[in-house]
């Protein structure tokens, strides 16, 4: 691993440097305060706690929490749309809400301090990235309900820093504005990012010639492989940046540049938790599990033991005071079982970036054959590898693939190899990667 000095070392929050006793001591004054202010104020969550017979004085300890019920997005959507608010409507400054894809919305809404402590987490994210006061910062995420492009926006300004609101889609435009305005770096997700890096390619624009420093990634999974690959088309720093809609949005938690090893989560506004997604135990740092977070200082809408459903460990500080996300394997929520195998999206892109000449643009099609389910993935060739590959090399890297697949996943797949900018893009959000074609169980 690569240890950079951070530009942005004397600039730290105080909190950031202070020793573990110290955060903990402001972790536990604030979730006495948390969970107070939610029980008094949510009605629902305060029925939860009366059927689990707990009361907000029975927390004595950080470790007391885990008596407390937990938060699910199902809570959220049967309540919407306000019915989880802390304040009243008149106190509330802004909402967002999620796309809504999975079924009704989840509804979010901000007070002006909650404002305030978001574009400061997303200030300190930044610093963390290594962006300086003064810089420009290429703002790609998605504007409107997604908490992305205007929690991000808040959060620039707030580090000093000029911002391009540039939001999603129009890929030629993006490139041209980062070609003329030249800015130091870019908030954006991390598929799309490589249909910006195409675009660059296309138009014969190298990596060496293009401004940024640094990309700032968040809004979906992504692992090491498709790191190094944006880092070789954009010729920068990737780094990984972690929210949910309904913890706060971007800036939960964030990687430090001088180490480039996890998330750390700014722990003094959000505690984390690591259970078994199956009995809802609390497991010790280190150990794989559930992602679990409570608010400590929201007001318009705090989360109590929020379960997130993704799926990784807490580890030790390095860069920071605070713990950090390892790497997240997969969602409980949309794992996918094939054939009595359960299996992650992320570990079949794995798979396929372990192979240079195939990009990180991929998809997965489940469909069913009698009583027995079918896995096909598609993939595509890198662009300089299009014209150089063969129908035997084609044939060699589909086979290739299908083995890995079979031998570290577990499953048997067909594998379609195709030439670069086939698979359908994104440029408004997400990336839809499984297209499940299976029929619906009754």
């Amino acid at each position: 691993m690569t240890i950079k000095q951070s530009p942005n070392a004397a600039n730290l929050d105080p909190i950031e440097k202070a020793s573990r006793d110290e955060v903990t001591a402001l972790q536990l004054d604030r979730l006495k305060w948390s969970i107070h202010h939610t029980y008094d104020n949510v009605a629902p969550y305060r029925e939860k706690c009366v059927a689990k017979g707990v009361h907000p004085d029975d927390l004595k300890s950080l470790s007391d929490l885990s008596k407390f019920p937990f938060m699910t997005k199902l809570d959220l959507r049967d309540h919407y749309p306000f019915g989880l608010f802390a304040v009243p409507r008149n106190k509330v400054a802004r909402l967002h809400a999620s796309s809504g894809t999975t079924g009704k919305s989840v509804v979010v809404g901000y007070t002006t301090n909650d404002l305030n402590n978001w574009a400061d987490l997303i200030a300190r994210s930044l610093r963390a990235a290594g962006v300086m006061a003064g810089e420009m910062v290429h703002n790609a995420y998605g504007y409107g309900m997604f908490t992305g492009g205007l929690g991000a926006h808040y959060g620039i300004e707030r580090a000093g820093c000029t911002v391009v609101p540039m939001s999603g889609g129009q890929t030629e435009k993006q490139v041209q504005q980062i070609m003329d305005f030249k800015p130091d770096a870019i908030m954006v997700t991390p598929s799309y990012s490589l249909v910006i890096a195409e675009e660059f390619e296309r138009q014969g624009i190298k990596p060496e010639d293009i401004s940024l420093k640094v990309g700032i990634f968040g809004a979906e999974p992504w692992g090491e492989g498709m790191r190094s690959e944006i880092e070789a088309k954009l010729g920068i720093d990737a780094i990984d940046i972690y929210g949910l809609t309904e913890v706060m949005g971007p800036g939960v938690a964030s990687e430090c540049i001088e180490s480039k090893d996890g998330p750390v989560i700014w722990e003094d506004h959000f505690y984390p938790e690591i259970i078994d997604p199956d009995t809802g135990e609390v497991l010790p740092d280190g150990s794989h599990g559930e992602l679990v977070f409570t608010s400590l200082t929201k007001e318009a809408f705090p989360v109590i033991r929020y379960r997130t459903r993704d799926l990784t460990r807490l580890l030790e500080p390095t860069s920071r005071s605070f713990r950090r996300i390892g790497k997240i394997t997969g969602r409980s929520d949309d794992m996918l079982i094939v054939r009595g195998v359960n299996v992650f999206p992320s570990q079949i892109e794995e798979q396929i970036l372990r192979d240079k000449r195939l990009a990180a643009i991929y998809q997965i099609h489940l469909s069913r054959d009698g009583h027995l389910d079918t896995v096909e993935v598609h993939c595509e060739l890198q662009r300089e590898a299009t014209d150089a590959v063969g129908v035997e090399e084609i044939q060699q890297i589909t086979k290739e693939l299908q083995h890995h697949i079979k031998t570290v996943i577990g499953i048997s797949t067909r594998v379609k190899v195709f030439p670069a900018n086939s698979l359908q893009r994104t440029e408004t959000g997400k990336a839809r990667r499984v297209m499940d074609n299976r029929p619906k169980q009754i």
